[in-house]
């Protein structure tokens, strides 16, 4: 066994990214090490490495990024309970709770949770340490690459779907965005049954990925009667459900006026922006709603591994490409840049 392997890691002190050389690390009480098999480049990693998104609760002045993580559990630690086992098909949880403020204290939901690759060290590294409650069991048959995403490419818009958008089946539902999170959150509404399924985005490559993956229907937001297009789609009733997943006001406004009665815009793309809506009367007439949202909860993942197990979600498509761990850096600008416009770039140490 090496002393050191590599891995990307960010200096939070002076900004800078690099793969390099770092200890293997050795699992504490209630910890295993897994062998990372594939690691999801997500736009957070982007903007963690660009400056525009800081770490809520890093306790080190470094960090290995990376909260898209599969592999093979390698070294179970002291206390580690069973069904755990070297060699087991696992991926990680994104996050987990603090373990230390009074909620978690009283087996309440936790309000500081720790986000893998953000707060503590992540995955993309040839080893990751993970605390054995936010080990998943992995089917054989599902590749690490597809595995790895599924903590936040694809629960963020799942949680959003089933948890706070609450859609329907048969109900209309329109996602704006449909990068990383909306291919995903495009497939998962008709997993559902929403219908139709709408999906609006002002790159015509983007649409037809929209269509690929499930829309009935691909808009681009700058056609002057979408509004229409969408009543007209809807048999007039407008939509029950819109997903934000560009964070734009813009896309926010055009959103809201496209929801029918009683109908929620859930805001997943974020943006520092102020949320007005410009036709009050009209929302408050309609009995409108807009929700915010962030991430998943563990058992959003347990539910789409599950779902995948039964072959009932198919994530070939979500990979757009496999880079090696020490082209990391590569990998963050082909994302920023949106080269080859990828679904989700994964790194294979």
């Amino acid at each position: 066994m090496p002393d050191t392997m590599l891995a990307g890691r960010f200096d939070l002190r002076s900004g800078r990214f690099a793969v390099e050389e770092t200890p293997v690390p050795e699992p504490g009480p209630g910890q295993v090490r897994i062998q990372v098999r594939a690691a999801g480049i997500c736009l957070s990693d982007v903007h963690l490495v660009d400056g525009s998104l800081r770490p809520a609760y890093a306790t080190a002045d470094k960090i290995t990024v990376g909260h898209e993580t599969a592999g093979v559990i390698d070294v179970l630690g002291p206390d580690v309970p069973g069904p755990w086992a070297v060699g087991q098909r696992v991926l990680l949880q994104a996050g987990e709770r603090c373990g230390a403020c009074a909620a978690c204290l009283r087996h309440e939901p936790c309000p500081t949770v720790r986000t893998r690759g953000f707060d503590y060290d992540g995955g993309w590294a040839e080893y990751a340490l993970a605390t054995h409650h936010t080990l998943v069991a992995l089917p054989d048959d599902l590749p690490f690459e597809q595995a790895a995403v599924i903590p936040d490419a694809v629960s963020t818009p799942w949680a959003a779907i089933t948890a706070t958008g609450r859609a329907r089946p048969a109900r209309p539902a329109g996602v704006w965005g449909v990068g990383g999170l909306g291919a995903h959150a495009v497939q998962l509404l008709r997993l559902v049954g929403a219908a139709p399924v709408i999906a609006v985005d002002p790159l015509p490559a983007a649409r037809q990925r929209a269509l690929e993956f499930g829309a009935d229907l691909a808009l681009d937001p700058a056609a002057p009667d979408l509004r229409e297009r969408v009543l007209a789609a809807t048999g007039g009733l407008g939509l029950d459900l819109a997903l934000d997943l560009a964070g734009v006001p813009a896309v926010r406004d055009q959103a809201v006026r496209c929801l029918g009665h009683g109908g929620r815009l859930v805001l997943v793309g974020l943006t520092p922006t102020p949320l007005t809506v410009s036709e009050s009367i009209a929302f408050s007439y309609r009995e409108q709603g807009v929700l915010g949202h962030y991430g998943s909860a563990p058992f959003h993942v347990d539910e789409l591994v599950a779902l995948a197990r039964l072959h009932r979600l198919d994530l070939r498509r979500s990979i757009s490409g496999t880079l090696p761990l020490a082209e990391a850096a590569a990998g963050v600008e082909r994302l920023q840049k949106k080269e080859g416009d990828p679904v989700r770039l994964v790194l294979i140490p």
